[in-house]
C-alpha cells in the first residue's frame, strides 16, 4: 500500500527540487525526506527520484507519483468539503485571481453565483498563476482566473490532475507614453520605434516579455523601473519616467497626461482564461465558470 503521507512529501520535492527546501517547506528533517523516499522506492520496485549536485529531478515513475499525489489530495479536499456541507447545509467555494483580471471579471460573476446559489461561502485568494494553478491541481481552491502570454500555461496539465483550461479573453498590450510624446498620435507602434526609450513596467513578467519581443525586434529595453501595479507603472509613465507596456484590461482607471497605443499586430498578447479540476459533480464551479464567460464576452471575449 503506497503511504498518503510519502506521496505528500515527494510532491514538495518536485515542487522544491531538492530535500533539504522540501523539508524545510514540510518542517521536516531532510534525512527523514530522505528516508521516505527510500521508502516509497521500495514499495514500488523503482526509482521517483534522481539526485545530483544541482538537485533532485523526478525520474518517469516520478511523474507519474506526482500526478497521483495531486489526484489524491484533491480527492481528499472534495471528500472534506462534502462532509463540512453535511453539517452546515453550505458549500465554500475558494476562487483564485490575478488582480486585473479579477477587477473585471470577477465582481458580477460572483454576484450570479450567488443569486443561483445563495449558500455558498466565497473566499477569494490573489495571487499569480504560478502561484494558484498548483493550488488548483492540489484542490486547495475550487478554480483559478489566471493568464499565459504566447507559450503555455505556467503549470500545465500534470499526469492524472485532471487540469481543465477554459478561455475567456485576448488581452493585447498597448504601448503607454506621455501625451506630449513625439509618437503619441500613432494609430499603432512598432516596439522597434520605442528602441531608445526607458521603460517603466508594472509586472516582472512583463519585463521577461518585453525582452523577447525587443530581441526579434533588434533591440535591449532599458529598464528604468519594474514595479508589481500596472496603475503605478502608468503614473511613473506620466512623472516622465518612460514608457511602459500594459495589457488591455488594466488600462483604468484613466491618468490625465497618458496615451495609450496598441502595438502592430502581430503584437504581444495576454491570454486570460479559468482554471479548474475536470469534474462532473460541482455545479458551483460550474455555475461560475458560466458566468466569467459571460462577463468575458461583455468585454470582447470569447
Amino acid at each position: 500500500m503506497i503511504d498518503v503521507q510519502r506521496l505528500r512529501i515527494l510532491r514538495a520535492v518536485a515542487e522544491h527540487g531538492s530535500f533539504n527546501r522540501a523539508a524545510t517547506a514540510l518542517h521536516l528533517t531532510p534525512s527523514a525526506v530522505s528516508q521516505h523516499m527510500a521508502a516509497l522506492e521500495r514499495g514500488l520496485g523503482t526509482q521517483v527520484v534522481t539526485r545530483s549536485t544541482r538537485g533532485v529531478t523526478l525520474t518517469p515513475a516520478g511523474h507519474i507519483m506526482v500526478g497521483a499525489a495531486e489526484s489524491v489530495a484533491a480527492e481528499l479536499e472534495h471528500a472534506r468539503q462534502q462532509v463540512a456541507r453535511l453539517g452546515t447545509g453550505r458549500t465554500r467555494l475558494t476562487v483564485a485571481t490575478f488582480t486585473s483580471g479579477g477587477r473585471l471579471l470577477l465582481p458580477d460573476a460572483l454576484t450570479r453565483l450567488t443569486a443561483v446559489h445563495p449558500h455558498t461561502v466565497l473566499h477569494i485568494r490573489e495571487g499569480e498563476p504560478e502561484d494558484t494553478l498548483p493550488l488548483v491541481r492540489q484542490g486547495a481552491v475550487d478554480l483559478a482566473l489566471a493568464y499565459h502570454f504566447d507559450g503555455p500555461l505556467p503549470v500545465g496539465p500534470g499526469p492524472g490532475s485532471r487540469l481543465e483550461w477554459t478561455p475567456l479573453l485576448e488581452d493585447p498590450l498597448h504601448v503607454v507614453l506621455p501625451s506630449g510624446h513625439r509618437l503619441a498620435r500613432r494609430h499603432t507602434l512598432d516596439l522597434a520605434e520605442l528602441a531608445a526609450e526607458p521603460w517603466v513596467l508594472g509586472c516582472l513578467k512583463t519585463e521577461a516579455y518585453l525582452h523577447r519581443y525587443a530581441g526579434r525586434a533588434g533591440f535591449d529595453p532599458e529598464i528604468r523601473g519594474t514595479t508589481t501595479d500596472y496603475f503605478f507603472a502608468r503614473s511613473l509613465v506620466a512623472a516622465g519616467m518612460g514608457v511602459s507596456l500594459v495589457p488591455s484590461i488594466a488600462l483604468t482607471p484613466e491618468i490625465p497626461g497618458l496615451c495609450t497605443v496598441p502595438v502592430t499586430p502581430p503584437g504581444p498578447v495576454r491570454y486570460i482564461g479559468v482554471a479548474a479540476l475536470g469534474r462532473g459533480d460541482r455545479p458551483h464551479v460550474t455555475t461560475l465558470i458560466g458566468a466569467l464567460r459571460e462577463q468575458a464576452v461583455r468585454h470582447g471575449g470569447r
